[in-house]
């Protein structure tokens, strides 16, 4: 499977980056405007194809990917879409937004195989979380094929197109929400007596243990927290100080605020 990725800053570079080192593509063309980008990705990923120019990089293309800012998009798609062969190649958006009816709409042709795709940066190092909606007139195979492309840098779910939203909010902007988490507990580690290297160092472990330990035994969260909660331990007031601040109500906030348009 031959892919061309049209835009290389920090979502485009993280998959250029993940399905690069994967070595599990037929062939990857980065085209972007930022000629030092692409000489670093050269630098790189020898094996990858570089260029400056988007007609050239759909020429050979499976799969066209398209990682611009979603005010962008419009002004690419024009400029590529004679020389996107809609019968035989895969168009997928991966601009917060840009819908597949969007797609449909730029390319002046609603019978191709388009995607919405909304993966994260974990995708450089095979841990992201994509959401893939499909449109209308889509294929089984085609999705079959995007959804391979995108199981090599993380975990996949093919959704209707209503939920990638709600699955962007969760997972895409979530990894900040998750870092804010992570500055906060650092924060405090700091207070109480530790070196803030020590204090990251404690908060990855502690959110990677939580993380494995929910994966491995598929317990749910509220199961897990039983495990570690004594009655009148120090553990309950602390969760019990963080249902008093608001907590759980805070991170839905955030998930939801998103959505709110």
């Amino acid at each position: 499977m031959r892919i061309t990725v049209i835009g290389a800053g920090n979502m485009g570079g993280a998959l250029i980056h993940g399905w690069a080192k994967s070595g599990k593509t037929d062939g990857i063309t980065v085209s972007d405007k930022n000629v030092t980008l692409l000489e670093d990705f050269k630098r790189l990923y020898p094996q990858v194809n570089v260029t400056t120019d988007n007609i050239a990089a759909v020429k050979d293309a499976d799969v066209v990917i398209l990682v611009v800012k979603p005010w962008l998009m419009s002004l690419v798609i024009n400029e590529i879409k004679d020389h996107v062969d809609l019968t035989r190649q895969i168009v997928v958006s991966d601009a917060a937004n840009f819908t597949t009816d969007k797609l449909a709409e730029a390319f002046g042709n609603e019978n191709g195989n388009f995607f919405y795709v909304i993966p994260n940066i974990a995708a450089e190092f095979g841990a992201s979380m994509s959401f893939i909606a499909k449109g209308v007139k889509t294929d089984d195979k085609s999705v079959d094929t995007v959804k391979g492309l995108y199981d090599i840098v993380g975990d996949t779910l093919v959704v209707t197109e209503n939920l990638v939203g709600p699955g962007m909010m969760m997972a895409s902007c979530g990894i900040a929400y998750v870092m804010r988490y992570i500055r906060a507990q650092m924060e405090g580690g700091c207070e109480m007596g530790f070196y803030p290297k020590q204090a990251l160092q404690i908060a990855l472990q502690t959110m990677q243990g939580a993380v494995s330990l929910l994966k491995e035994t598929g317990w749910h969260p509220e199961e897990a927290i039983d495990k570690v909660t004594t009655p009148g331990g120090v553990t309950i007031k602390g969760l019990n100080e963080l249902d008093h601040s608001g907590f759980n109500s805070a991170v839905i906030r955030s998930l939801k605020a998103g959505l709110n348009k």
